[in-house]
């Protein structure tokens, strides 16, 4: 006869549910408030829209690798591998979907890609029409050193701190791209904060403009920049390459993607190489990454005390990147003698084109004639640049 009884009792001892509650004390706990969180994160990509194209995928890949059983992300896996104990052709054949996923975050492939898309939809004009704009953008990249100190004085070693610290860079590729070659255990909390903060600018700048900022200089108008030829356009790419990757070899591949989208876009003869980078690559990757980023949020590594000092520390590396952006647009604004509008430094992150957004709206509130969107372009691109080479540089020194 058919034991009905035994047949659910043995359906209960292999589901989710059994392996979460019989063993609730010992990290069934942790999977049941890893859910909780995924489902928060749904709620604010979602309802919210904080940064909805990569959160949704973050909190789902959460979500996903904290079923019980599911077998979809094995943390222990990646733990031999980075142990040198196993390879790659391991992972593909024992590990799980989202294991093989994470392989392309691993290799750097997927925030490469990405960065090849965001060069792509770049427009470099407004930076060479005005290339002080890069001192700006440079100077924007004060936050990440000063967290990445603040998070040594924390307790985190060399390699943590400098993850934590590219935060401040308000690029998200780049700070996957740091994480995963420095600090991977530290990739969801990392990856969590740079988006969150990054889908928050317009909340998180602003104050800190108007309190670094006079009134009157907020009120500056500034005169239309000239007009950048297609060759210079053409040419730019080809000589930063050239230039930071002799520089920081190690930022060879973030730059050398980040300038190879925008060549294909000013060139003129790749137009349709240009279009699926922007469109069909883009979304293909951006898929990958934000599951494969949120399925390395288990329980076990994601719920301690270190993921609560990320994010505290990635606000102020933020913030901090802010008010440096705005120290040299401050100081710019003196040296040319009320030439330039100093909300403009605040865009030295690179959250593009976000951040020369929010830099326009408060110089409208000031000013309702005040368009200064095209001059805030400068430092936000040059922030991009910026991010990247100093994630070059702390690779370099911990790598």
């Amino acid at each position: 006869m058919i034991d009905i009884g035994e047949i659910l009792l043995n359906l209960w001892n292999k589901s989710g549910f059994s392996a979460i509650f019989a063993n609730f004390a010992g990290g069934g706990w942790q999977n049941l408030v890893m859910l909780v969180i995924a489902c928060v994160l749904l709620y604010l990509a979602i309802v919210k829209q904080f940064e909805p194209l990569l959160l949704v995928g973050i909190a789902f890949g959460c979500l996903l690798s904290n079923l019980p059983l599911g077998g979809l992300y094995h943390p222990e896996l990646w733990s031999k591998f980075m142990a040198h104990e196993i390879g790659y052709g391991t992972v593909m054949l024992e590990g799980g979907l989202l294991d093989i996923f994470y392989i392309g975050v691993k290799t750097s492939l997927y925030p490469c890609l990405i960065f090849m898309g965001v060069g792509a939809m770049t427009d470099f004009g407004p930076l060479l029409s005005n290339p002080k704009s890069l001192l700006l953008g440079a100077a924007a990249q004060m936050g990440v050193f000063a967290a990445f100190f603040g998070a040594v004085c924390l307790g985190f070693t060399g390699p943590e701190a400098a993850s934590i610290g590219i935060i401040g860079g308000a690029d998200g590729p780049t700070a996957i791209f740091l994480t995963s070659k420095l600090a991977p255990h530290l990739l969801g909390g990392i990856a969590v904060a740079a988006y969150s903060y990054m889908a928050l600018i317009p909340l998180i700048q602003p104050p800190i403009m108007n309190a670094m900022t006079s009134a009157k200089d907020r009120k500056i108008k500034m005169v239309q920049t000239r007009v950048v030829s297609k060759t210079e356009k053409i040419i730019f790419p080809i000589m930063v390459t050239i230039f930071v990757a002799l520089l920081l070899p190690d930022t060879a591949a973030l730059i050398g993607c980040l300038m190879l989208g925008n060549l294909f876009k000013e060139t003129g003869v790749t137009d349709r190489l240009s279009d699926t980078v922007q469109n069909a690559l883009m979304n293909i990757v951006t898929i990958l990454l934000s599951t494969a980023v949120g399925a390395t949020m288990v329980g076990s590594t994601f719920l301690t005390a270190d993921t609560l000092k990320i994010v505290v520390l990635g606000v102020v590396a933020f913030g901090l990147s802010t008010a440096g952006g705005l120290v040299g647009g401050n100081i710019m604004c003196k040296l040319t003698k009320g030439k330039v509008n100093p909300l403009i430094g605040s865009a030295g992150v690179s959250a593009v084109p976000m951040a020369a957004r929010v830099a326009n709206t408060v110089g409208q509130k000031n000013n309702p004639s005040n368009f200064l969107l095209m001059h805030a372009m400068g430092p936000n691109v040059a922030g991009v640049i910026g991010s990247a080479i100093a994630a070059g540089f702390l690779l370099s020194v911990f790598g």
